[in-house]
């Protein structure tokens, strides 16, 4: 029953009612990835290619999606990863989740969320005015 309300009430967190309609009614699952990502694929969109999509595993986050599946998602490549033997290289950095709103968010100095001072001007800046 949570997962009814869930689903009804939040399009934030997992799939939409509508999302899963549409989802059994036209989707065909592609695969699976390391953080439980769900990905499908099915109907045209205005282009002609397939769609895609994917159901996220919890809160929905873009950044939560590996660097292999985000080319399959983009029609960077129309092999996914789940298809062949897919590896990151070893360059590929892993998944970190988005800290924007958390305690662990990047504060720059000066920033009133920080309480390191800003740094001072130098004075080789001169402001730009009208007419000169």
């Amino acid at each position: 029953m949570k997962t009814f309300f869930t689903q009804f009430f939040t399009w934030w967190n997992g799939q939409t009612l509508g999302t899963r309609f549409h989802t059994w009614r036209h989707g065909t699952k592609v695969g699976t990835d390391e953080l439980g990502n769900t990905y499908y694929e099915g109907g045209k969109d205005s282009e002609g290619r397939t769609r895609r999509w994917v159901i996220y595993n919890g809160y929905s986050e873009a950044s939560a999606i590996p660097s292999g599946w985000h080319g399959w998602m983009h029609h960077r490549t129309d092999v996914a990863p789940s298809s062949e033997d897919y590896k990151p290289r070893e360059w590929e950095k892993g998944h970190k989740p988005n800290l924007t709103g958390s305690a662990a968010a990047y504060r720059p100095r000066g920033s009133v969320l920080t309480p390191q001072e800003r740094p001072r001007v130098t004075g080789d800046y001169d402001a730009w005015t009208p007419g000169s």
